[in-house]
This record gives C-alpha cells, structure tokens and sequence, in this order.
C-alpha cells in the first residue's frame, strides 16, 4: 500500500527543471526596454480642447457677421452687383474717394477671409489631435498663448526666432 502513496505523491510534485528547460526559457525574445518605444506627447485634455474649440467657433462667428456686413456693404441689395460710383451725383474727386473705400472693403474681405481658413484650420487641428503642438520645436505651446491667439502653430519662443 505504501507503494501506491508514494506513486501518488511522485505524480503530485512538480517535475524538476532540467537544464535544457533552463536553457529554451532564456532563449524566449524578450520584450523591448521602454526607453526605445517612441515617446508619448501629452496633450492638452478634452476639457481643455473643448475650451479652445469654443473660443475658434465664436471667433469664426464674428468672422463670417464681418463677412456679411462687408459683403451687404459692397453690393446693392436690389441688383445683387458690386455698387459702383454713381456718375450723376459724384465728382471726379468723389469717385475716387468712392473707388478707394471700396478697395479698401475688399482688402478687409481679403483679409477676413484668410483669417477664417486660419481658423478652420486650428478646428481640423483640434479633431485629429495636433492643436496645440508647436510646429518647429514640437513642445506644448502655452495655454495663454492659444487663448490670445487660438490659430497659432508656434509657441512665443519660435515665433520670435523665426521673425528675426
């Protein structure tokens, strides 16, 4: 009966490693070190984003308002054309005067205008991740900063090299 016991204890104990099982087990790849895994940038938080988006889309509001108002200024509401000087009543010095405020709505236009696809780029920004990053150096550009002046790619640092 002793015979038994022992045949049953002997299948209960774990075989002993041999060296050829020391040997498989340390020829296993190991995993890489975290040091060589590509560095995590943290970003701004969602909250934070959201924040951000808000200001862009107010400020892209009174983007197209001013679009709209220049828009209403510089042409006739009746015809849907370009208002032009009014012969009958205008000098030639009116008509100058005349010609040079409208060239000059369409540069605010202009300007508006490429104000707005700043602003629409910052927004696609925001939705794919990279709003906030600095384009030369990389690093989180400042909150206040992006409050300022919520399109920027730069942080204040590059910005003043680059404008040198």
């Amino acid at each position: 009966m002793r015979k038994k016991i022992a045949k049953k204890t002997a299948a209960r104990k774990p075989a002993k490693k041999t060296s050829a099982s020391k040997k498989s087990a340390s020829a296993r790849p190991k995993a890489k070190p975290a040091a060589s895994r590509a560095p995590v940038r943290k970003g701004f938080r969602k909250s934070d984003l959201n924040y951000f988006k808000q200001i862009i889309l107010n400020k892209r509001k009174e983007i197209l308002e001013e679009l709209e108002s220049l828009k209403s200024t510089m042409m006739d509401d009746q015809t849907g054309e370009y208002v032009t000087e009014n012969s009958t009543y205008s000098l030639h010095m009116e008509q100058g005067t005349d010609a040079m405020e409208r060239e000059k709505l369409f540069l605010f236009a202009s300007r508006e205008g490429k104000f707005l696809n700043y602003l629409d780029d910052a927004l696609k920004r925001i939705e794919n991740g990279t709003y906030g990053f600095c384009t030369e150096c990389g690093n989180l550009i400042d909150k206040e900063r992006l409050e300022a002046v919520p399109h920027t790619q730069q942080c204040v640092d590059c910005k003043l090299k680059k404008s040198k």
